[in-house]
């Protein structure tokens, strides 16, 4: 049967008190990145979480460390749905569904795309993570030009034109922005598609690399 906490140590009451505060402080992050984008100052995140500044800064000395530590779970499993992709044998369908699940993550958790857009160098297993989703993305896209099902002059800058966009829709809420981004996406995939494609403008100088910015230091 566990203690009660004034049975603990000392010692023991500390260390339970520390995990309370850091999990507070990660929901309380997660909610306000969600709902505001990760330009919340960490000011208003400790408000939220029921701490001091002083405490939010002892467990999370920087919004790097905050930011990566809240995202790390939504990066993996963003991951883990391109490498599903990428097993897919039909390599039309596992693009189809790689982009519906990533823009339905995005619908659901507003920080989600500013994260993986966002540098964060000294986070490296953030960083490695990010990488492994980049490099699924871009095997999705050249597998499914290989089988002819996408158009030939695909390019990864109309992904990021299509994170954009459903980013736009996101700002909304609840079913309402979900289904805004469900017909979105529903649109642009039929225009990816290779047959009866006519030509394009050329594409923006874009990638996921160029929209990366440092995190704002508040």
């Amino acid at each position: 049967m566990p203690a009660h906490p004034s049975q603990l140590e000392p010692s023991e009451e500390l260390r339970a008190d520390a995990r309370h505060n850091r999990r507070r402080i990660l929901d309380a992050a997660r909610e306000s990145f969600a709902a505001r984008g990760l330009d919340v100052p960490m000011a208003a995140i400790a408000r939220r979480a029921g701490v001091g500044v002083a405490t939010l800064y002892r467990r999370f000395p920087s919004r790097e460390s905050l930011i990566t530590e809240v995202f790390g779970d939504e990066l993996a499993a963003c991951a883990s749905v391109l490498d599903e992709a990428l097993a897919d044998p039909d390599p039309w369908r596992g693009f189809r569904t790689a982009v519906e699940k990533v823009c339905a993550m995005q619908v659901s958790d507003r920080g989600f795309t500013e994260a993986f857009l966002t540098a964060f160098p000294e986070a490296a297993d953030y960083e490695r993570a990010r990488a492994r989703a980049e490099r699924g993305l871009a095997e999705v896209v050249r597998r499914a030009k290989e089988a002819g099902r996408l158009r030939p002059d695909f390019d990864l800058a109309d992904l990021t034109l299509l994170l954009k966009a459903n980013c736009g829709v996101a700002t909304g809420s609840g079913e309402a922005a979900a289904a805004g981004s469900r017909r979105l996406v529903a649109y642009l995939l039929q225009s990816f598609g290779a047959e009866h494609a006519e030509p394009l403008p050329p594409p923006p100088p874009l990638t996921l690399g160029h929209l990366r910015a440092a995190p704002a230091a508040r």
